[in-house]
């Protein structure tokens, strides 16, 4: 067990220094082609934090643990929401922006919806990923167009997020080196965590659905955690929201919908995943919706009722899985 523990802790390790450099270097180039910070923060850096989830569930795939894969992106939303949106707010009270109300919160909802009907009949077939990655180019699109009705201030804001100056001045070839580099080590990382998350499940006699729920889904929700934290460090509040939700859409968009073009005969998604898990993320997504237009904020209240609801589905993972 020691040495199954060990690889997830080397790969938690790799795919959090992978994504940050993935996110710092990508960033950097946009920054430099002179694209909107806006625009950086809401594709670049949530795709970037939604890697890890990618490189774990292609090379779960890959060895035919299509429960862990998708177990690792229904888990991760949860614990997005939940879990680390919930803490934020809990800390200090989260205002929601308007661009969040009109179309981040509508596309989560919809993508959970969506995986929940596509995985009804206990497989994802490369028909239903297709549609999943059409519906995250389409948002993707939607995202551009927002963007470029955004305010000045909105802009400068995230431009103080993500250093655009600081990364103006930074040499072309370090940042493509940074984001090379951020590539290679989440691949390997991911193969390692998997790894070690199939040899644990195996040792405990859980299935790899439950290690893609708990241990995998926190380790790969890292890189949106310390997003998060740093946000509500510098009190861009709304970047720890949009951050949170765009991830979790690219999540099931894009993330979901290209592991399931990996296998020929689809990504199988057992029971307990189709009955309880994933219908568990699209509750926690509709959930968002009065949460977040009463007063367009999460409240310190609201947050932590997000965390304890969080620690009452973790009880009853390990409950029905012990």
């Amino acid at each position: 067990m020691g040495e199954a523990m060990l690889w997830i802790g080397v790969g938690l390790v790799a795919l959090v220094s992978g994504a940050e450099l993935l996110v710092r270097g990508g960033s950097a180039l946009a920054a430099r082609l002179g694209i909107s910070p806006l625009l950086i923060g809401l594709t670049v850096v949530a795709i970037g934090t939604s890697t890890p989830e990618l490189a774990v569930g292609i090379d779960a795939a890959l060895q035919g643990d299509g429960a862990l894969a998708v177990g690792n992106i229904a888990g991760t939303n949860t614990v997005n929401i939940l879990l680390i949106l919930g803490m934020s707010a809990a800390l200090r009270p989260l205002a929601i922006r308007m661009q969040t109300l009109r179309l981040e919160l509508p596309v989560i909802v919809i993508a959970s919806a969506a995986m929940l009907a596509f995985a009804w009949d206990g497989r994802l077939m490369r028909g239903e990923g297709l549609a999943l990655i059409l519906m995250g180019v389409g948002f993707t699109f939607a995202v551009i167009r927002v963007a470029r009705r955004e305010s000045l201030a909105v802009a400068e804001e995230f431009a103080r997020e993500y250093g655009r100056a600081r990364l103006m001045n930074r040499q072309a070839a370090a940042e493509i080196l940074m984001l090379t580099a951020g590539i290679a080590i989440i691949v390997a990382g991911a193969g390692w965590l998997v790894d070690g998350a199939v040899a644990l499940a195996r040792l405990w006699h859980v299935s790899e659905a439950f290690i893609g729920l708990t241990i995998v889904a926190i380790g790969t929700s890292a890189p949106e955690l310390v997003t998060t934290i740093i946000s509500t460090m510098r009190g861009d509040r709304d970047i720890a929201i949009g951050n949170l939700i765009g991830s979790s859409a690219y999540n099931i968009l894009l993330i979901l919908g290209v592991i399931c073009l990996v296998p020929a005969d689809g990504v199988e998604v057992s029971r307990q995943l189709v009955r309880v898990d994933i219908p568990v993320m699209l509750a926690v997504a509709l959930a968002c919706v009065p949460v977040f237009v009463s007063g367009r904020q999460v409240s310190r209240l609201e947050g932590g009722l997000f965390v304890s609801a969080y620690a009452v589905y973790l009880a009853y993972l390990i409950a029905a899985h012990a």
